[in-house]
C-alpha cells in the first residue's frame, strides 16, 4: 500500500506541475493579448493611414493570442479530466509510465517536468510516441522511431 501511495503522489505532483505550467502560459497569452490591445486603443485617434495600418496589425496579434488563449483553455479544461487518485494498469490518458529510457506522464503536451529531481515527459494522448505504447502494460514492450523501449511501471 505505502508504494501506491507514493505513485499517487507522484502522479498528483505531475498533474500540479501541469497545471501551473499551463496557467503561466494562459498569464502571458493573457497579457499579450491585452498589451496588443492597449497599443492599438492609444492609435485609435490617429487618423494617418500608417497608423491604421499598425492598429490593424495590432488586432491581428491580439486575435492570433486570443486564439492562443481558447487552446490553452480547452488544454487545461483536458488536463482537468484527468484522477490524480486512480492508478492505471496500461498505458492510457492520465497514466505515468516508467521505461527504462524516459518517463511519460499521458495528458498534455507540455515538454519535460521534474519531480523529486526526476524527469517526465507531459505528452499527449495524440503523440506518436503514445500510440506505440497506448494500451501496454508493465513488462511490455513498444519500438518508436527504431528505439525499443520496455516499460518498467504503468499508474
Amino acid at each position: 500500500m505505502e508504494m501506491l501511495t507514493q505513485e499517487l503522489e507522484t502522479k498528483k505532483r505531475l498533474l500540479q506541475g501541469s497545471i501551473q505550467v499551463l496557467n503561466e502560459q494562459i498569464k502571458a497569452a493573457k497579457a499579450a493579448m491585452d498589451e496588443a490591445q492597449n497599443s492599438a486603443n492609444e492609435h485609435q485617434g490617429a487618423m494617418e493611414d500608417k497608423f491604421e495600418s499598425f492598429r490593424e496589425n495590432c488586432q491581428i496579434q491580439r486575435d492570433m493570442y486570443a486564439r492562443q488563449l481558447d487552446e490553452l483553455i480547452s488544454t487545461m479544461a483536458l488536463l482537468r479530466r484527468i484522477n490524480a487518485t486512480k492508478i492505471n494498469s496500461e498505458v492510457s490518458f492520465g497514466a505515468v509510465v516508467h521505461t527504462e529510457l524516459q518517463n511519460y506522464f499521458i495528458g498534455v503536451s507540455l515538454g519535460e517536468l521534474k519531480v523529486d529531481g526526476e524527469s517526465f515527459f507531459a505528452i499527449s494522448s495524440m503523440s506518436p510516441i503514445f500510440k506505440a505504447m497506448a494500451g501496454k502494460s508493465s513488462g511490455d514492450s513498444f519500438t518508436f522511431r527504431d528505439q525499443e523501449y520496455k516499460i518498467v511501471q504503468v499508474f
